[in-house]
């Protein structure tokens, strides 16, 4: 009987999988053969952009390694957009196309240890974004003056949505040049450094040093104003840099004071920034913005809380700039470190939700914090896990916001010491510096760092959509818990106030007791769990 369900549930999983997923999710979301065998190294975009027609072209030449020898070369781009031709050392290359992806056969040998480049080019009008940042592509506005303002975002759509790339997370570009033209009168502003600017034909230039994920690449245009600031921190000066539409400018000098606090607080908590190198800059765009690496983009209407709202329903949450704060959270937790697939985007956003309580703490206090967690509870869900399948670029439940940070509250209960908490979020970035990862690698550190086997802990909170309860009854001077709504072998423990004196209980899956003097105990909030008294 138990094989024919396991047969079944199998047989189930499997047809539900052929329905969801196609050749294309395939093609995107996993490591094919046509890119395991080459390691990107550089790359540089060198684009046109026609805001009066909504029409980019030009190319982007793509620097790589040969790890395997291999003849074929996977590249993205997705339609409307087309490949004009691919060259390598100047003679032109036959593809084959199948929807975004596209296969190209090398002619010359591809001989391991070897660094080879292709240029590819193309031009289009990209996909229009219908609701940036969440259905992206590009956002072609006006300011109130009637002037072209264009951003461009693609988590999770992919950043072949408007240049031909190795769209899949695992790999990092090590450094790359953006040649971006625009119209006289406009400003292109984009990651890294601005290395120079061709006034004749209006095209700037901009470097980044550091290894970046395709997402976090991005082009912002418009009637833009500078104004800058210098940051003392803890590996020496940061240039932090401010592009905004010029309307706004005093506004953002105001509003934009929240940034070197976001900075202090954060190297606090997280360690240095990650990007010294390429400074940090917040520019202005027409969607409510994004964790663009070196370029955090900023449409929060400059004021604080969510768009006005504070999404814990506590009051702390009016007292940052949402966009300011997670955004730029997401420089350590998705640009430093980055998911090698969009499943285990919870380490992305589970992080960095939780960095907005780390920035209340900072300044405002624990409980203050602890406040605010408790808060955004309401907003969970538990519509499903927040893992999702892999190889199919396809990210889990969007609970991960909410939730991941409650998980990460909780596992600080847990540990129950704040400064060694500190520590491990600061190893964290140390030790996966500038690296794509898997959420198994992460749950391996924090399990190690609480000193205690938490697969089951990861288990329930991240593959499941289901909260522990806390089951318990109290009779004859005895009080008898269990947890319920868990996996097998799940336990944890809980903080517990008993007779007025606090203490700690690891609840499992079967029943326990222990005497207990009063009526009744009280589970410690900090706890993700629901309490259900028998």
């Amino acid at each position: 009987m138990k094989k024919l369900l396991m047969i079944t549930v199998i047989l189930t999983t499997l047809h539900i999988k052929a329905q969801d997923f196609t050749e294309q999710d395939t093609l995107r979301g996993s490591i094919t053969p046509e890119r395991a065998w080459w390691d990107l190294n550089y790359y540089h975009l060198d684009i046109e952009v026609k805001p009066d027609d909504k029409f980019i072209s030009g190319t982007n030449t793509i620097r790589y390694k040969v790890l395997d020898a291999n003849q074929v070369l996977q590249v993205d781009l997705q339609p409307p957009l087309i490949i004009e031709k691919i060259t390598q050392d100047g003679k032109k290359l036959e593809f084959d196309s199948k929807g975004n992806a596209h296969f190209v056969k090398l002619e010359k040998a591809q001989k391991e240890g070897d660094y080879n480049e292709i240029v590819v080019h193309y031009s289009g009008h990209p996909k229009e974004a219908v609701r940036a940042p969440w259905d992206g592509g590009f956002s072609w506005k006006e300011d109130e003056n009637g002037k072209h303002f264009v951003a461009t975002s693609c988590q999770g759509l992919g950043a072949s949505v408007w240049w031909p790339n190795k769209d899949h997370m695992y790999d990092e570009v090590d450094s790359m040049l953006m040649s971006v033209k625009v119209p006289k009168g406009l400003m292109n502003v984009s990651n890294g450094r601005l290395r120079s600017i061709d006034e004749n034909t209006n095209t700037y230039h901009w470097f980044v040093s550091n290894p970046i994920n395709n997402y976090g690449v991005n082009v912002n245009i418009g009637d833009y104003v500078y104004f800058g600031e210098t940051y003392d921190g803890e590996k020496g000066t940061l240039d932090m840099d401010y592009y905004v539409l010029r309307d706004n400018l005093e506004k953002a000098k105001e509003q934009f004071k929240q940034a070197p606090q976001m900075m202090e607080a954060f190297e606090h908590w997280f360690g240095p920034y990650p990007f010294y190198e390429d400074s940090f800059k917040l520019v202005e765009v027409p969607y409510l913005g994004m964790e663009h690496q070196s370029s955090v983009t900023y449409g929060n209407q400059y004021g604080n809380g969510y768009l006005g709202s504070d999404l814990s329903g506590t009051g702390w949450g009016l007292k940052f700039d949402y966009i300011i704060i997670h955004e730029a959270g997401h420089e350590w937790f998705a640009n430093n470190i980055t998911y090698k697939d969009i499943a285990d985007m919870w380490v992305h956003e589970g992080f960095t939700m939780y960095s907005e309580s780390l920035f209340i703490e900072y300044y405002y206090g624990k409980e203050a914090a602890a406040e605010y967690l408790l808060g955004i509870r309401k907003n969970i869900r538990n519509d499903r896990p927040l893992i999702g399948p892999y190889d199919v670029n396809k990210s889990g439940s969007g609970d991960m916001y909410n939730k991941g940070a409650n998980i990460l509250h909780t596992l600080r209960q847990i540990m129950d010491d704040d400064e060694k908490w500190r520590a491990t979020l600061r190893g964290l970035n140390e030790t996966f510096y500038h690296q794509t990862v898997t959420s198994k690698q992460i749950e391996a550190y924090l399990d190690n760092q609480v000193s205690a086997d938490f697969t089951s802990f990861f288990d329930q909170y991240l593959r499941t959509a289901n909260i522990p309860v806390f089951e318990y009854e109290i009779k004859n001077g005895k009080l008898k818990y269990r947890f319920t709504n868990v996996i097998d072998g799940f336990k944890m423990p809980l903080k517990v106030e008993m007779a007025g004196k606090t203490d700690w209980i690891t609840p499992t899956t079967e029943w326990q007791q222990k005497s207990l003097k009063g009526n009744d105990i009280q589970v410690d909030p900090n706890f993700y769990v629901e309490v259900k008294k028998v």
